[in-house]
């Protein structure tokens, strides 16, 4: 997943989100028509079912194991037909839920809303990150070109400028209202993931390299940089909660961090204003950079920063890409509320299915390249995940897979690839 939080992001809904400038008749046809589309797909009975069957895995008496295929945008820009900008957003989102209901297959249940998101705006850190790209400028892989080279160069780093804009983020939600809030539940939709990622946060400062150095060279220095990184977070967090914009995470279409849907009955209710808590949601920790760690060096150079940050929530997931061999029991340990653990073909299964039994959900991330090759092996693709169903025999399990699927023919690939894991989860339940 992308990080942008510390170069600073602007999340608006279209170039002209807030400028209330008159919809065309043609526009507003078509998101009508697809709004009615959406709202009949998403009464369809599949739809509870998938709910009561994410909410039975999330609860620990699943029924089957459950299956996620995270796509990526499969849209092109070309197949969007409205001329507005920001209608053609919503077009984008309304078609992303019907072309997922008829060929993805996967176990993800279409809902009757439209989301708008918050206009918000993050500033840096009092300096610039330094990013190093290939051919493509700010696209896929970089190299860290670090800007805090020294314990000195902490003095650089500031508290980040962080403004909701509620009056272009309200125009907008009233936009929408207008044209299809007869239609869709129209509905404004803040920070949701919650992603404790200071690891992350930390090598885009001091670099990747470095930060292993660090452990050993500068273990004070390391230490203060997560513990500014922890604080920041914290604040950020804080000034979400005051200002209303986190939105509940655990409903029916809220994607976990470690994969799976998270959809359980509400941990706790909000406040007497209705505003969202930490204490109502899931936080999503992972620490992708740690991998290789020690378990003793990850708890104390990562865990323990990231601990104050999670037991504020209802529900901790963790693990994004990294395998956690060695590190279940510290995060029993210290997560009470620990709900979800990634799971990885690159890790031990074994391990993961011992430790977490019925205690967690058991989200295993199938490896992507069976279905990105040139030449796909779905075959493969089969054999792993039943070894892995048999491995884990009686866990709680999800199953997500993370792939681009950028080729031409990656719909193809996707609806394949989820007709097949549907036929094993129901031969294996």
């Amino acid at each position: 997943m992308p990080d942008k939080s510390s170069q600073g992001t602007n999340s608006t809904q279209g170039s002209n989100a807030g400028d209330g400038a008159p919809i065309g008749a043609g526009d507003r046809q078509l998101l009508r028509d697809l709004a009615k589309r959406v709202a009949d797909v998403a009464a369809l009975p599949i739809q509870a079912e998938r709910v009561r069957l994410w909410q039975a895995l999330n609860q620990r008496r699943p029924e089957r194991a459950m299956v996620l295929a995270q796509t990526g945008n499969t849209l092109r820009e070309a197949d969007l037909q409205c001329e507005d900008p920001t209608c053609r957003g919503w077009e984008a989102a309304l078609q992303a839920k019907l072309r997922r209901h008829e060929l993805i297959h996967d176990d993800y249940p279409c809902t009757d809303h439209l989301d708008i998101g918050y206009v918000i705006d993050v500033g840096d850190y009092g300096v610039k990150e330094g990013r190093i790209y290939g051919e493509i400028e700010d696209f896929g892989a970089y190299k860290v070109d670090p800007v805090i080279n020294s314990p000195e160069d902490f003095a650089k780093l500031r508290p980040r400028q962080i403004s909701v804009d509620h009056e272009t983020t309200n125009t907008c939600l009233e936009r929408a209202a207008e044209i299809l809030g007869d239609i869709l539940q129209v509905r404004k939709r803040g920070e949701t993931l919650c992603r404790n990622m200071l690891t992350r946060k930390l090598i885009h400062l001091r670099g990747y390299e470095q930060f292993y150095l660090d452990m050993y060279d500068n273990p004070e220095f390391l230490r203060q940089m997560m513990a500014f990184l922890r604080d920041e977070t914290l604040r950020e967090w804080e000034i979400y909660e005051d200002e209303g914009v986190f939105t509940a995470n655990m409903g029916p279409d809220n994607i976990r961090g470690t994969g799976g849907l998270s959809y359980a009955d509400p941990l706790a209710p909000p406040d007497s204003a209705g505003s969202v808590r930490m204490q109502d949601m899931i936080c999503f920790g992972e620490s992708q950079e740690s991998i290789g760690v020690s378990p003793e060096l990850f708890h104390e150079f990562v865990l323990q920063f990231q601990l104050p940050l999670m037991n504020r929530f209802a529900a901790v997931d963790y693990g994004c890409c990294e395998p956690m061999d060695g590190r279940y029991e510290l995060l029993f340990e210290n997560i009470p509320r620990l709900s979800s653990v990634s799971v990885h073909p690159w890790g031990d299964r074994e391990e993961a299915a011992e430790k977490l039994a019925d205690k967690c959900v058991f989200a295993y991330k199938p490896h992507p390249s069976p279905v990105e090759l040139p030449e796909p092996d779905f075959d493969g693709a089969e054999r792993e995940l039943r070894q892995t169903l048999e491995i884990a025999k009686g866990c709680c399990v999800s199953v997500t897979m993370k792939a681009d699927f950028v080729r031409a023919d990656s719909v193809d690939r996707a609806t394949r690839w989820c007709d097949m894991a549907q036929r094993v989860v129901a031969e294996a339940a």
